[in-house]
């Protein structure tokens, strides 16, 4: 049993209780405190193991109870929990030197888990600054849904490194933004941010732009110019796309990075620099390596550190967060009261496939304020090619197993890995809506449905479709009765 102890400081009574009763299960001390001053005033006497604490509470907020308990005891691991989760307080909460960060809900387990580390790692903790950080001049990385808390997170611990971070996703999520907080929550701040877009270049002029040429270099070559590299001097380069990279200038890359110095095209004095390296590509780059259309050492040399970016459909718990904020955007900048989406209106738009991502909402938003006559924005009132991609979606034809979908009687082909996500957002819906028990009507549902389609697919033989389902006939024929479904006994069919 341990005998360690720990503080939690949060002013939801039910938090508390919570949290107590587990950790005192587990064999720990706890004290439980209501607020942040008086967990300070006693830590003048003595010290916990481990810490943790609400970011938004009466007195002094989570952050600063941080920041004073770090300026104390910078070696005593100190957890933040938030159900106001955003990049912001991922970050500040990494910065002034929290052991971690952990957004609610979380699984009690998870906790647990992140206790024990900080106590195992507490002798190990560095000192870290204990200063706290500039708000964050732009919002546009915006989401709750656990996938952008692991972005927010990844933001936060390396906030104070200059290590080389790969982004990857999908055209149109965000990588870009990933990358300038990456750099405005670094050391490097300071310095130069240059991006530069592999795929929006011709290939013939990429290594100028990259490297920059000597006067006379070639036929136009009038001055000598300075490359990104020179430019970003001190700073961080932003590669994007970086999988269309020339073969080529693969090589050059790599030795900058290796050395940490370049020529510039038509130079013979090298030139030498120090920045920081953030790449982003929407495309399979082990693939690439595979197919030799890119370098296998470059690549790990890249992937040090990796960052996803989800695809908006994976997170459409944050599109009604996102669609307010580009729509209230999108009425600043036309002089206009921002639109309001309906319920419904949401609802609809988190059915949506949305194949250029958060890029493909925020000119929506800006369309929908130029376009819509009214203050509310009702499912009609969206772009038509959105809508028919909705029925599209739905009138989908038939999908044969070999392509690893479900297919199911209403026509929709619905991949393993989205049916999850559906039943945890009506989930979530029927919660937001004040309901309880929910168990009690998923279970006959989620049953019922099953049973549905296996009748379906053994054409109503109950012996086949017992067997589908890996329950007796007997059992089938009992759940039949208790969910009400008729069905007649043609086994012999």
């Amino acid at each position: 049993m341990s005998h360690e102890a720990i503080w939690v400081i949060d002013d939801d009574r039910a938090m508390r209780w919570v949290l107590e009763k587990t950790f005192k299960e587990e064999g720990f001390n706890v004290t439980s405190f209501e607020e942040g001053q008086t967990a300070l005033d006693r830590l003048e006497k003595e010290q916990p193991d481990v810490i943790l604490t609400d970011i938004r509470m009466p007195g002094i907020d989570g952050l600063t109870f941080l920041s004073r308990v770090k300026a104390s005891h910078p070696d005593l691991p100190v957890i933040i929990m938030t159900a106001h989760s955003d990049l912001e307080s991922a970050v500040s909460s990494y910065q002034t030197g929290a052991f971690e960060y952990l957004p609610k809900p979380f699984d009690i387990d998870e906790a647990l888990t992140l206790v024990s580390r900080a106590i195992q790692h507490a002798a190990k903790l560095q000192q870290q600054d204990t200063g706290r950080i500039a708000p964050l001049k732009t919002v546009d990385i915006i989401g709750e849904s656990p996938a952008m808390q692991e972005v927010f997170r990844a933001i936060g611990r390396l906030s104070q490194s200059h290590i080389t971070v790969l982004i990857n996703g999908e055209s149109g999520t965000g990588k870009e933004l990933v990358a300038h907080a990456l750099h405005r929550h670094s050391p490097r701040s300071a310095k130069p941010f240059i991006a530069l877009n592999m795929a929006a270049i011709p290939k013939d002029l990429i290594e100028t732009e990259l490297f920059g040429h000597e006067k006379g270099a070639f036929t136009g070559a009038n001055t000598q110019r300075q490359g990104r590299f020179e430019q970003s001097n001190g700073g961080t380069l932003f590669l994007d796309e970086i999988g269309d990279m020339p073969f080529e200038t693969q090589t050059r890359l790599l030795r900058v990075l290796a050395d940490g110095e370049f020529y510039r095209v038509g130079g013979h004095t090298p030139v030498k620099v120090d920045v920081r390296i953030i790449a982003a590509t929407h495309q399979d780059l082990e693939k690439l390596v595979a197919s030799g259309k890119f370098r296998e050492d470059l690549y790990h040399r890249l992937n040090v550190i990796r960052i996803h970016i989800p695809k908006l459909r994976d997170r459409s718990e944050d599109i009604p967060m996102l669609a307010s904020h580009f729509l209230a955007r999108a009425g600043r900048e036309l002089s206009v009261d921002p639109k309001i989406l309906r319920k419904e209106t949401i609802a609809y738009m988190q059915q949506l496939p949305w194949p250029g991502n958060v890029r493909q909402l925020e000119n929506t938003c800006r369309w929908l304020t130029v376009m819509v006559t009214g203050r509310e924005i009702f499912p009609e009132d969206l772009p038509a090619e959105l809508r028919q991609l909705h029925q599209q979606e739905h009138d989908q034809l038939l999908i044969s197993p070999s392509n690893d979908k479900v297919v199911t009687n209403t026509h929709v082909a619905i991949s393993p890995d989205q049916w999850d996500g559906l039943l945890r957002q009506w989930a979530t819906q029927k919660l937001l809506a004040g309901e309880q028990q929910l168990l009690e009507t998923a279970l006959p549902l989620f049953e019922r449905t099953m049973i549905d389609a296996a009748l379906d697919y053994s054409h109503g033989r109950k012996r086949h479709a017992a067997e589908l389902l890996g329950w007796g006939r007997n059992t089938l024929t009992r759940k039949l009765k208790e969910l009400g479904i008729s069905s007649t006994d043609d086994d012999e069919l």
